[in-house]
């Protein structure tokens, strides 16, 4: 992701956050639709495998800090899950598979899709008043929230962005009701890339 130039990066803020993007002349301004899901990857430095275990960055941490500065912190705040993966080692690659496969997996999402449909908006399209009511948590849920909030300084983006991630976790789990540990596992998916590389040893990032 930081390959690409910052403003080109910045340039996708609007459609992630409203599904259409306005190209302005000197005539009109027109609105297209433009809703889409934003997959992307990078390495904690240009190198590639600065702090990663028997590696080091010929730059020391300045390499990692330059190259995730690319991205900047609204394009971050845009970013729903942002999850750190080690390298496969050998031990990797000969665990047995998951319990459960791709088939099951599908199943779960359709299903909490469907029962999304039923309350009218997918989450990921449900407007903020909605939102408080059908994703409002529990009272530790809410504690824990709110103590978040205040340490790492949320910003009210973020505040409903884990929201609506702690309501899908619910979904998918079959549970009616956002509890704690659905609010944790939302802010576990969404750390600071820079914060979280430094204590994850620079693990690549997804």
């Amino acid at each position: 992701m930081p390959e690409f130039h910052p403003q080109v990066l910045d340039s996708l803020r609007q459609p992630l956050e409203t599904g259409s993007i306005t190209v302005a002349r000197a005539n009109a301004h027109i609105a297209y639709p433009a809703r889409f899901q934003l997959i992307a990857a990078m390495n904690p430095c240009r190198c590639g495998g600065g702090g990663t275990d028997g590696q080091s960055c010929r730059r020391g941490p300045r390499c990692a800090s330059d190259y995730q500065a690319r991205i900047s912190g609204p394009m971050l705040d845009r970013i729903d899950l942002q999850i750190y993966v080690p390298p496969v080692t050998p031990a990797d690659l000969a665990l047995p598979p998951p319990v459960e496969g791709s088939a099951e997996v599908a199943a779960r999402i359709a299903g909490a899709r469907e029962g999304q449909l039923e309350r009218g908006f997918l989450n990921a399209h449900m407007p903020t008043d909605v939102l408080d009511h059908v994703a409002a948590p529990d009272r530790a849920g809410e504690a824990l929230l709110r103590e978040a909030a205040l340490s790492q300084n949320l910003t009210a983006r973020s505040y409903h962005r884990i929201l609506r991630v702690a309501r899908t976790i619910a979904d998918l789990e079959g549970q009616d009701a956002v509890r704690r540990i659905h609010i944790a596992e939302a802010l576990a998916s969404r750390r600071g890339l820079v914060s979280a590389t430094a204590s994850s040893q620079g693990q690549p990032v997804v």
